[in-house]
């Protein structure tokens, strides 16, 4: 396989992983395009970018999900490849065939890997298949309450319905009884119809208390693939992360090793290739289960990136360019822990964004501390995109020392003019089970 020359990249995304994904691409000595929406043309990552094109009004669907727009300006601007990020059309199979046809280097997995692992009932199926434990459920979607009720004889309450085409909590309801599971289904049809286009459900069983575990993997088109370990992201709200870290606090040497190989091996099964992240479930006693595979860089790579060295935006640049994989699995190392906050533009009491102007800001510095953001003094936050605003990300020897790391950053983060979760992050790092690793996605709901 031919190694392919990349010298300008379109990021079709923005903010905080737009500029991510600059830095690194400056690094590579490779030209970057900003695409940006009207709300957006003062905006960071427009700014850093070699070239900016405008591309439509700004809701996303106008912009950022606007696929001529963004096929238009990437061959107007003469460009190799285009990265798409996370969110947006991060993982739609739709826009990368779209790049194929153009002859444009959608960097990425393939289009059919991406559609597979997109629906959540076809990737169940290939991970059973490839040996990777997963909970039991339906193997299709559910046609009618009476198939619901048959499933759930089987498997017994509580239960989960899932949306087959979705994620982010969307099209989810937990079922307890079954007097409710026929009211529950049709909300979550109607839900997961609204939010995707698509009311496919399936119902599988559900862990009462787990924690959310993840595994970075990377992979060439070569069939070479390794890992990168876990990172811990049972701290979340309705289903959405709020704080992330690596490794977990109670992952063991062991356990990461077999979820480590599990993943390589469903990796090596499909053939994927790009960077690639397996979201598990681990149950109390141990017990892990696959939950869904996210095709794209994750928000919370960064953890991973400080306790391994490594650059997954670079890997996924080089893999795009056809090269091998620039390290073996016995060559990764984690070293120290590392923690991320996700800092939201939100009431941090009733989570209400927050958009408009900031008045001050002021960013933390000083040994491992990492601050990736888009916004500056005076920026305004436009009210139509998710609030994330920056991350804020540590980096100690030890856990303990990365939490109090990060306790100092919060309080040396100044965002005036705006509310932020600032203040929720402060409270979570002074939580005594928070602090003894002694959580599991049920904690904000606890803490709260």
């Amino acid at each position: 396989m031919e190694n392919r020359e990349i010298k300008k990249v379109l990021i079709a995304n923005r903010g905080e992983i737009a500029c991510r994904i600059i830095w690194t691409c400056q690094e590579m000595g490779i030209r970057t395009v900003a695409v940006h929406s009207e709300a957006d043309k003062e905006a960071l990552h427009v700014k850093f970018a070699d070239e900016a094109v405008c591309i439509g009004k700004p809701p996303s669907s106008e912009s950022y999900l606007n696929i001529p727009a963004i096929i238009s300006a990437a061959e107007i601007t003469n460009v190799d490849a285009i990265h798409p990020g996370y969110g947006f059309l991060a993982e739609s199979s739709t826009f990368a065939d779209i790049c194929a046809e153009c002859n444009i280097k959608f960097i990425g997995p393939k289009p059919g890997i991406i559609k597979m692992m997109g629906d959540k009932v076809e990737a169940r199926r290939t991970m059973e298949a490839a040996g990777v434990p997963i909970l039991p459920g339906s193997p299709d979607p559910i046609a009618d309450a009476r198939e619901a009720q048959e499933i759930a004889k089987e498997i017994g309450f509580p239960l989960i319905v899932k949306a087959a085409a979705g994620g982010g909590g969307r099209g989810m309801r937990i079922v307890r009884e079954e007097k409710e599971l026929a009211s529950q289904l049709e909300t979550a049809q109607n839900e997961a119809e609204a939010a995707f286009g698509d009311g496919s459900v399936y119902i599988e069983r559900y862990i009462e208390r787990p924690r959310h575990i993840e595994i970075q993997v990377l992979a060439d088109e070569y069939g070479d693939c390794i890992h990168l370990g876990e990172r811990e992201c049972s701290i979340q709200r309705r289903h959405q992360k709020l704080l992330e870290e690596a490794p977990s606090p109670v992952i063991t040497p062991e356990q990461r090793e077999k979820m480590g190989l599990a993943a390589v091996k469903a990796c090596k099964e499909i053939g994927y290739s790009s960077a690639g992240t397996f979201e598990f479930l681990l149950d109390e006693d141990g017990s892990f289960y696959f939950m869904e595979m996210n095709t794209r860089i994750q928000v919370e790579h960064p953890v991973t990136e400080m306790v391994t060295l490594a650059d997954i935006v670079y890997n996924q640049i080089r893999i795009a360019k056809g090269e091998t994989l620039s390290y073996t699995q016995d060559e990764v190392q984690i070293v120290g822990h590392s923690i991320e906050c996700r800092i939201n533009a939100e009431d941090p009491v009733t989570f209400v964004p927050s958009p408009g102007k900031i008045t001050a800001f002021n960013l933390p510095g000083g040994p491992g501390v990492r601050v990736d953001t888009a916004v500056y003094p005076d920026y305004v936050v436009p009210p139509y995109y998710d609030s994330m605003i920056a991350k804020l990300i540590v980096h100690a020897r030890t856990r303990q020392g990365a939490i109090r790391r990060m306790r100092r950053a919060l309080e040396m983060m100044v965002v005036e003019g705006i509310k932020t979760t600032i203040p929720l992050h402060k409270r979570i790092m002074e939580d005594e089970r928070f602090q003894n690793g002694d959580f599991s996605t049920k904690f904000m709901e606890e803490f709260l």
